[in-house]
């Protein structure tokens, strides 16, 4: 096994030596902190347990006791937990897990789906020999269901590691996971945890592949949509692991610190169980997903010693590194990959209404506005709950019926954000959308990242109409009012977009191959020929082939896309091309991280917010919902209700979010909920 770590064994090791350092530094008032973390963190995890005998030989105390006594907080939890071996460290994790009030499902599901099978024995050894008790017992007094049984297959630590593939079994596995889930009613679960819990890694990712060949989808959305909960997370993170450990890990740490407060004791336990065994990888993968290096990220969420111990752990900055490492290059090369084999099934939240009786909506709505105050709840429900197509014969209903037009009414009667979010519903997709684009250019000042967000995720029908419609309301072509507000480059890629001429069909391989190759050598050109070369083909390819190219430039240059675009370009140019690689990668990815950035801050963007919602809820905002609970750890509901400050504009988004659940919906109060 190639040797993947940032914590090796230490030249010229001397124990007694070390053992003397550490008694020094703390000895006395106070301890010299910076000598410890920097003695423990150079060492390997066998030459700490030297230095703990020599200690005791020397000095006839407990090194880890002494520590403990010098050391306080997180950084004394990180320093006793480097002291400990990798067995007895996983043991003390899951015993915590399961002891005390509560069970820490995440802690379990971490360990237990990322160990190998000889990690996996030791644990139990070590757990009995700490702990007097039965770890399998434990476990299975403190969990429950399905999760409880995929939890006890994995503690046997029997996965077949043998390498040896049968072609023919790994197509039956494929066919009787698809059985065992997509294709009935209801899911056989033990299906599942035989076939995920026992097979080696080579033979399930070949499985994987099967699988999407025979339901078009991956495992992990067939998983998302047949499986919930505890046990539902644990089959992910088997399948994440499967695929990639070192992703796996990228994501975890992501999800420990992004956001208010971090997990520190996630942090702690992946830093010390991966340092020794694929840290760099984890690096690697971490600044490819998240276009930061997990250095920066550490450095810029923790503090004091405690930062410094875990900085060395991590062993260097990748954002001061050009290429991959060959591992992640080619994690980057299947990422592309299975982006572009994937058939994702997109899925809105609003739907026809059934029994829709338009006239019936045109009083209840009027009825709503009429006398002394608005009933605003009735507006919502009406609003929400009917398709974009029934709201026009709404509006129709509306004048033919009353003789008054229900946009100008809807306008006098709410306020502020409701009245956008309300009035951004009645209006056409396209109308809708040129509407957002005058926004952005109307007035002091461009709002760049809305124009790009529209541009970029529009079909070239979808464009072609909000080109008629903007035409129309404001009497002038957009693309004129784009080359009046932008400049440069960044109006080039604009006007390229707006023509709404992308082509359209699957990828040509051959010429993927040369368009990767023509991205590749632009990147050692001018910075302006780099950006005309990288418009002329980002800007007219189709999406399936923009895959296969992006693919493909992994092969020629062992760099990411995007990654090439964040170093080497800035400003607007960068988003913009930033935002098309995003959105062919994955369009609802790009649309969860849209609607963070809104939310996430002092303040809430109302208008992304409002923007994104409207636009996707009858295309694909439960694929975004799903994006974003994965990314971001909380669900999109909770979000917009802590983030959006006035009720009824939260009433409003929080009913998109549940409107695929109705018979939840009705059971809370107001409509409001979490997923």
């Amino acid at each position: 096994m190639v040797f993947r770590g940032t914590i090796a064994d230490a030249p010229d090791f001397d124990p007694s030596a070390d053992a003397e350092t550490l008694y020094n530094a703390m000895k006395g008032i106070g301890s010299d902190k910076e000598a410890i973390l920097d003695l423990v963190t150079s060492r390997s995890n066998a030459q700490r347990q030297e230095i703990i005998s020599a200690y005791k030989c020397s000095f006839g105390k407990d090194l880890i006791d002494d520590l403990k006594y010098e050391l306080t907080g997180k950084f004394e939890r990180l320093i006793v937990s480097l002291m400990r071996t990798p067995a007895y460290h996983d043991a003390k994790e899951i015993h915590d897990a399961v002891k005390g009030v509560g069970t820490n499902e995440r802690c379990l599901i971490e360990v237990m789906a990322s160990r190998t099978n000889k990690q996996i024995h030791d644990m139990v050894a070590a757990y009995k020999d700490a702990y007097g008790s039965d770890i399998e017992e434990d476990i299975i007094m403190d969990t429950s269901g399905h999760f409880k049984k995929m939890l006890v297959v994995l503690l046997q630590g029997t996965r077949d590691e043998s390498g040896v593939v049968d072609a023919d079994l790994v197509e039956q596995d494929a066919q009787d996971l698809y059985a065992a889930g997509e294709e009935q009613w209801g899911t056989d679960e033990a299906k599942f945890i035989m076939i995920l819990g026992n097979r080696s890694v080579t033979h399930l990712r070949m499985v994987f592949d099967a699988y999407e060949k025979i339901g078009e989808t991956s495992i992990e959305d067939s998983i998302k949509s047949e499986l919930s909960g505890d046990f539902e997370r644990l089959m992910l993170a088997v399948v994440q692991c499967i695929r990639s450990v070192p992703m796996f890990f990228a994501k975890r740490l992501y999800k420990s610190m992004k956001g208010l407060g971090t997990a520190d004791n996630t942090l702690i336990r992946i830093m010390i169980s991966r340092s020794e065994i694929d840290m760099l990888d984890i690096r690697e993968c971490f600044r490819l997903r998240y276009e930061k290096s997990l250095y920066n990220m550490i450095k810029d969420d923790t503090s004091g010693d405690y930062k410094r111990t875990l900085l060395n752990l991590c062993g260097g900055d990748d954002d001061l590194a050009g290429e991959f490492f060959p591992e992640a290059a080619q994690i980057a090369y299947k990422m592309w990959e299975l982006s572009a084999t994937t058939k994702v099934q997109l899925r809105p939240t609003v739907r026809p209404a059934p029994n829709f009786d338009p006239a019936a909506d045109a009083q209840a709505l009027r009825k709503a506005m009429k006398g002394f105050g608005t009933d605003e709840d009735t507006i919502i429900d009406i609003v929400t709950q009917r398709s974009n197509a029934q709201r026009q014969e709404i509006r129709q209903a509306f004048k033919s019926l009353l003789g008054r037009d229900l946009m100008k009414d809807l306008k006098s009667e709410l306020s502020k954000n409701l009245e956008r979010l309300i009035i951004g519903l009645m209006l056409t997709p396209a109308e809708f959308d040129a509407k957002m684009m005058r926004k952005a250019m109307e007035g002091a000042g461009t709002d760049e990242h809305a124009l790009i967000e529209i541009l970029v995720t529009r079909s070239n029908e979808e464009i072609h109409a909000m080109n008629d419609a903007y035409q129309n309301a404001y009497k002038k072509s957009l693309e004129e009012a784009i080359q009046s507000d932008t400049s440069g480059h960044f109006c080039r890629i604009l006007v390229s977009l707006v023509q709404g001429a992308r082509e359209e069909g699957p990828a040509d391989v051959e010429r993927a191959n040369a368009d990767a190759q023509e991205l590749a050598d632009a990147c050692n050109a001018e910075s302006d020929d780099m950006e005309m070369k990288f418009m002329s083909i980002l800007c007219t390819r189709s999406v399936p082939h923009l895959r296969r190219v992006f693919q493909e430039f992994v092969k020629c240059t062992n760099k990411d896309i995007e990654q090439i675009i964040k170093k080497e370009m800035s400003g607007d140019v960068k988003n913009a091309f930033y935002a098309i690689v995003r959105s062919v990668k994955n369009q609802p990815s790009y649309f969860a991280d849209r609607l963070y950035k809104a939310m996430k801050g002092l303040g809430t963007d109302d208008r992304a917010l409002i923007r994104i919602m409207v636009s996707r809820c009858e295309i694909d905002l439960f694929n975004i919902r799903k994006e974003f609970k994965e990314t971001h750890d909380a669900s999109l509901h909770e979000f917009i209700q802590v983030e959006t400050m006035i009720v009824s504009l939260s009433l409003c988004l929080l009913t998109y979010c549940h409107i695929l659940n109705i018979y939840e919906v009705k059971k809370l109060q107001s409509y409001v909920g979490v997923v």
